[in-house]
């Protein structure tokens, strides 16, 4: 009883020690830390203060709910694709968007919504929509496009490859092989998706 009485009235003093902004992103940081090993079935808010070092009230004063809180950390969390690589050739390219994919994907925030996919419901997953349409899937997208057109304008990419299945086809083979398959998606993997897949399905006829 006196250990857990310390415990807590540690963590209250910590807690203190630092309010707003830096207090918050403790507990996001938590939040994904606990996402990344324990996933989404073994969070709980009382992890994630213990986590953050702070008091569970803390963190429902801020979050009221599992849902809002792992939807902001994972909104504060995942890696920005602001712009897409230009290196001369659709292959550089799409080598290099692959890679820095592979990256966000094992990193921290990328197990933690990999979790968050996987093990959710559907009515949960629902709540977590707007996070994965906006912070990953239309950026990719968005970077993907940008890499198809420099190509077709070079004359890499045949002119009609500009639609929704090429796009969907990097982002969808690499999150099936990394669940299904447990890829981990090594240099040679990227390269033989991109020679064997992709230029073949980019390519203008005859080329």
């Amino acid at each position: 009883m006196a250990t857990s009485h310390w415990t807590a009235a540690s963590a209250q003093t910590t807690s203190l020690r630092r309010r707003g902004a830096v207090l918050e992103r403790a507990i996001l940081d938590a939040a994904l830390e606990q996402l990344s090993t324990v996933g989404w079935n073994g969070l709980t808010m009382e992890g994630v203060a213990a986590g953050a070092q702070t008091g569970k009230a803390a963190v429902y004063r801020r979050w009221p709910s599992k849902e809002d809180l792992v939807a902001d950390a994972l909104q504060a969390g995942l890696p920005s694709f602001d712009e897409a690589p230009d290196l001369g050739s659709v292959r550089a390219d799409l080598l290099e968007l692959c890679r820095q994919a592979r990256e966000a994907m094992f990193s921290r925030p990328g197990f933690a919504l990999r979790s968050v996919i996987h093990e959710c419901d559907t009515a949960q997953v629902e709540r977590f929509h707007g996070v994965i349409i906006e912070g990953v899937v239309e950026p990719t997208v968005e970077l993907l496009r940008e890499v198809v057109n420099r190509g077709i304008e070079r004359g890499e990419v045949r002119p009609d490859a500009v639609n929704g299945y090429v796009f969907d086809a990097i982002p969808a083979m690499m999150m099936y092989r990394s669940k299904v398959c447990a890829s981990e998606w090594s240099e040679r993997d990227i390269e033989e998706m991109i020679d064997q897949f992709m230029l073949p399905l980019l390519r203008p006829a005859g080329a």
